[in-house]
């Protein structure tokens, strides 16, 4: 078996690190890139009305927290996250309301007509 030498060893891990270093840089500004480009489209949201919103599943505060995220953060994936909490919590609401067993009245049925003065006068 042969020994690699320093400068063989160099010149053959060089350009795999180099890719792979590349790489990562590629992938980070892909996703910044893509992060400005959702923010300027979650900027339309801005001028819905709260109706519009609504229809979509968000509130103004929603749009509002969106924003408030530092620039390096996409805030399309907080308005997508509350939009699909809005979502379930309207699909699963009357499956836990048909769950509730209701109660038996706390004051017994009782005839108020029969105790009241006018009844009986007549």
């Amino acid at each position: 078996m042969t020994a690699l030498s320093p400068t063989r060893l160099v010149s053959r891990l060089l350009p795999r690190s180099l890719a792979v270093a590349a790489a990562g840089i590629e992938m980070r500004v892909r996703r910044m890139a893509e992060t400005i480009r959702h923010r300027r489209e979650a900027a339309a949201l801005g001028g819905f009305n709260d109706r519009m919103l609504a229809d979509i599943g968000l509130s103004r505060g929603d749009v509002i927290d969106a924003f408030a995220e530092p620039p390096w953060r996409d805030p399309t994936e907080l308005l997508v996250r509350r939009s699909a909490e809005r979502r379930l919590a309207r699909r699963w609401r009357p499956r836990l309301l048909r769950r509730v067993v209701a109660a038996p009245p706390i004051v017994p049925e009782h005839d108020c007509t029969a105790d009241h003065p006018a009844s009986r006068a007549g």
